[in-house]
């Protein structure tokens, strides 16, 4: 039986799609953490569908880099090399990732949520006619509808696309039955990148459709950039965290020297950027950046929805606030009730002492 969209006048033979394919972003010749993570999911769904995960490389002169794609699971990977992509462009990267799903027709496709991972996605869909699902948190192989439905065909193997929706207050499923590929982008830190496999080796292709400048590529002036001094909060072991119930600017030197004293980084929620406090790459959240660290300090957080979204998966949890009743406690692995003011000097003492000791 056809389905709707093999019927509809873009006419899309479903079947022709295999694969799974993911966006392995680059900068600067160097490839992004996020690469490695979709890899491993990619890894995960393709082994559902009984395909291979291959990955999209695009840049200039960025060959040299595929056998790292291959140490982290990619079966194949394509190589577009032009000196038109240097430097990430709205208009030739789009025009990249588009051509390659035209000729290689993959099932699944999969881009980071990074800002050129936004700017990116939305426009392939668009020019390839299909659907996009933004900001997922969790992807599986499976039936859609979810539940069988009266007089509603259930199809299999779909991607079940879950994000959060409504500010976060709900969790929304989607899936793509009608069009091919599937694609979704995918924050980064969500999923979590597959061992190392020394030596391995992927099948490298290259393909290039041709790149000819238009009134749509920009031209790229100057590129200045930030000088960041401080730890990335989602490669730190530890984090201490703070919210609006540290009080004020001045009371994250609390948290300061307690990240010291443990070796860790300080990070925050959205409260805290909002007010000015802290700068929004030390916010942790849906909104934010997902986390999972080793240990993560949840002071003077209430735990939101939001917040949650970002920390939930660290190993463990230690949660201080002066409300008893505070959600954060109800993820929490350890949780101390009281005046942060007295118990994180107290904590962080206690630590310095314990380390001169040793």
């Amino acid at each position: 039986m056809p389905s709707q969209a093999a019927e509809s006048e873009e006419t899309m033979n479903l079947e022709e799609y295999k694969g799974v394919f993911v966006f392995a972003q680059q900068v600067d010749n160097e490839i992004s953490s996020i690469a490695f993570e979709l890899i491993g999911k990619g890894k995960s769904l393709a082994g559902d569908l009984g395909t291979e995960v291959t990955a999209v490389l695009v840049g200039s002169d960025v060959k040299g880099l595929a056998d790292e794609l291959a140490v982290y699971g990619a079966d194949k990977v394509i190589v577009v090399d032009d000196p038109e992509l240097k430097e990430y462009r709205t208009e030739p990267y789009a025009h990249a990732l588009a051509s390659v799903i035209e000729k290689y027709k993959p099932e699944i496709f999969l881009v980071g949520a990074t800002a050129i991972g936004r700017d990116l996605a939305p426009r392939v869909s668009a020019r390839i006619h299909t659907g996009l699902t933004a900001d997922c948190t969790k992807l599986d192989i499976g039936d859609f509808p979810l539940e069988p439905k009266p007089n509603v065909e259930q199809k299999h193997n779909q991607l079940l696309m879950t994000r959060p929706a409504f500010g976060g207050n709900t969790i929304a499923t989607i899936a793509c039955p009608d069009f091919r590929p599937q694609m979704a982008t995918v924050r980064p830190g969500v999923m979590q990148k597959l061992p190392r496999v020394e030596g391995a080796k992927a099948v490298v292709e290259e393909f290039n459709p041709g790149f000819t400048p238009n009134n749509k590529y920009v031209e790229i002036l100057e590129i200045v950039k930030s000088v960041v001094d401080t730890v990335d909060i989602m490669d730190a072991k530890i984090l201490v965290s703070g919210g609006r119930g540290v009080g004020s600017p001045e009371n994250f030197k609390l948290l300061e020297d307690l990240a010291e004293a443990v070796g860790g980084t300080v990070s925050c929620s959205r409260a805290v950027v909002d007010a000015g406090w802290k700068p929004k790459d030390l916010q942790v959240g849906q909104t934010g950046k997902t986390v999972r660290p080793n240990v993560y300090f949840a002071i003077g957080i209430s735990g939101a929805i939001q917040h949650l979204a970002g920390m939930e998966e660290s190993d463990i949890i230690i949660a201080i606030n002066k409300d008893e009743s505070a959600p954060i406690f109800d993820v929490a692995d350890y949780g101390i009730v009281g005046d942060l003011n007295k118990i994180v000097p107290m904590l962080t003492e206690k630590i310095k002492a314990e380390t001169a000791a040793k």
